[in-house]
């Protein structure tokens, strides 16, 4: 894929539509409350992560859309209620994101040629007064989205954003090249109890960044004179946000580092990246928590500071559904109560984003749910079956000098990133479920029989397989190491799903519950972590590649394919026929119809 700008009890309803903000759609199902209070400490925090743009939440009917339909302005009035109660309650109450900020909706990648992703949408993100926030690894796709980053997000958070291992080379005062962090190397400061933290933000390893851009290993980062400095003082707290996995990653390498110098100080860790809900702890007197993905869950957790000694804390968590309800049952306040000035103007201007980048644009109407894992390919609600079965044929066939000559077409699973949910189908529900610019690709007069054979052997060979297929040892591309580093994300989350269904329908008395769909979460720290009780999706495996229906047996197809997969598939057309051998020089245009645009000319086609 190229890189461009770019995946019980009692129920209680949503606010009605007059109370919504102007242009957000209230939600006709009945949306689970949280199960209970939450548990407040001396130290409280609520930690966002991967929100990739999601800023007006998910609008969609179908569930579990409606457990994450709060817009940024429904959390921007959250926050503001939750910092009273911590007054109220007369407790430090901090607020953390994690990264990942660009790429993901229409908010994001859906900006008019000569813009920046996420500038527009990003002015909204620094309405919030969060404590501290760390880069994340699509801040580093797209140089200028960098430097946006360093000039201008960076510059508003006045030492708040960290790039605690990332660099970006700018030209100085004297028009020199310098390497500088992307935003500070870390932050001292004061709660408003007075308490003492030193925080960083941290960014995994990571190969698949920009030029002029550079990332240092966390075990280099440890071992810097200014990392030793930073330390050296014991605050009450150390807090450590950063783009990474809380588990099988390199937290433990920076809390050993720590530890070597403060045994006992209360280490809080807020990870992200893998898209999932997570938790563990290294210690009794640390904490590792991970958020999700896409603004579907707020992460919060609070702990209890003993007055000295090396006894374990007290820690909890929690995973908010990002929903209005779950926004007022913690925060005591009806309706009437809940908005405030503030947080309905981020609304308003969102929606006014939206209508400005063109995103509110219909194509059609989707006459049904169309999903990534939670129906098996093939199927009639799978999203891949639309794709391969009903879109790319359509929009192809209207779109080559080709129609009427006998084809089949590959691409990868991975070109799809998000679900299609039924009902209106926006040029923002195209982004973001269809983001991948790629073109169309294809080899004429290729025999059937070889044809035929392609699909298979590219599924039994795998997408991990090395791409380069002239040459034995050509180094991997950037933008192979992005597309593996991504999908080792979505086969993660894909697997974090599989399991939750796995380990809820071994409980003899999950069939009895009567629950909405959601997240059920296992993880490695005590206690229930979900706050609102759900029962979990299905989750099917997916095939690496997937392809157009075979036409009749006939002497010779066109192979159609993308080009993002250009030198594996010829590669694999060599091996499984020997009468020639096929070259990148066969390969031609087969539609100016690029990936990316499939959807919204299908939908025109055929859900209107």
């Amino acid at each position: 894929m190229k890189l461009t700008a770019w995946l019980s009890l009692g129920a209680i309803s949503v606010a009605s539509a007059s109370q919504w903000p102007v242009g957000v759609p209230s939600q006709s199902q009945r949306i689970s409350p949280p199960s209970r209070p939450l548990q407040w400490g001396d130290i409280n925090v609520i930690a966002t992560t991967d929100t990739h743009g999601w800023l007006l939440g998910h609008q969609k009917q179908s569930f579990p859309e409606p457990n994450y339909s709060g817009t940024w302005g429904d959390y921007a009035a959250f926050v503001n209620h939750m910092r009273e109660l911590a007054v109220e309650k007369d407790v430090d109450l901090l607020l953390v994101d994690s990264g990942d900020l660009h790429d993901g909706t229409g908010l994001t990648d859906g900006f008019p040629p000569g813009g920046v992703d996420a500038r527009d949408s990003n002015e909204f993100f620094k309405q919030i007064p969060y404590d501290v926030l760390a880069i994340g690894n699509h801040e580093l796709y797209i140089y200028a989205n960098t430097l946006d980053m360093h000039t201008n997000f960076a510059q508003h958070f006045k030492g708040r954003y960290l790039s605690s291992n990332v660099n970006i080379t700018v030209f100085d005062a004297n028009n020199q090249s310098v390497s500088v962090p992307v935003g500070s190397r870390f932050r001292k400061f004061q709660t408003r109890k007075g308490r003492s933290v030193t925080a960083f933000g941290i960014l995994f390893d990571w190969t698949g960044n920009d030029v002029n851009t550079t990332i240092q290993t966390v075990e280099d980062m440890v071992e810097e004179p200014w990392f030793a400095d930073a330390i050296a003082d014991a605050p009450d707290v150390f807090l450590l946000v950063g783009h990474m996995p809380v588990a099988r990653d390199r937290w433990p390498v920076v809390f050993e580092a720590i530890r070597k110098v403060h045994p006992t100080t209360p280490i809080l860790i807020f990870g992200g990246h893998s898209h999932i809900r997570d938790c563990l702890q290294l210690d009794g007197r640390s904490m590792s928590l991970a958020s999700g993905r896409y603004m579907e869950t707020l992460g919060w957790m609070s702990v209890d500071l003993s007055s000295g000694g090396t006894d374990n804390l007290t820690f909890s968590r929690r995973y908010l559904d990002a929903n209005r309800v779950t926004y007022q049952f913690h925060t005591n306040r009806a309706d009437r109560t809940f908005d405030t000035p503030e947080g309905r103007n981020i609304t308003q201007g969102l929606l006014e984003l939206e209508e400005r980048f063109g995103l509110t644009y219909q194509y059609g109407v989707a006459p049904q749910d169309y999903t990534m894992t939670r129906s098996p390919y093939p199927s009639n609600g799978s999203i891949l079956t639309l794709i391969m079965e009903k879109a790319v044929p359509t929009v192809l066939a209207l779109n080559t000098t080709r129609a009427g000559i006998p084809s089949i077409v590959i691409t990868n699973s991975g070109s799809q990133r998000f679900d299609i949910y039924k009902g209106p189908f926006t040029r923002n529900d195209e982004l973001t479920a269809s983001p991948f610019v790629n073109t169309f690709l294809y080899i004429p007069d290729v025999p059937f029989a070889a044809a035929t054979a392609v699909l298979p052997a590219l599924n039994d060979a795998g997408a991990e397989r090395l791409w380069p297929g002239e040459g034995e040892a050509v180094e991997e591309s950037r933008q192979e190491r992005v597309w593996r580093q991504e999908r080792a994300v979505e086969a993660g989350y894909a697997a974090w799903l599989a399991d939750m269904h796995q380990r809820y329908h071994t409980q003899p008395s999950a069939a009895a519950q009567e629950l909405t769909p959601g997240y059920v979460t296992s993880d490695a720290c005590p206690g229930l972590g979900d706050d609102t009780p759900h029962a979990p999706l299905p989750a099917y495996r997916l095939p690496d590649f997937i392809a157009s229906p075979t036409p009749a047996p006939t002497e010779a197809v066109d192979l159609v394919f993308v080009d993002f997969m250009e030198a594996q598939l010829i590669r694999t057309l060599n091996e499984v026929q020997t009468e020639r051998v096929y070259s990148l020089a066969d390969a031609g245009v087969y539609s100016p119809v690029l990936t990316n645009e499939v959807l919204g000319i299908y939908a025109q086609v055929a859900w209107n």
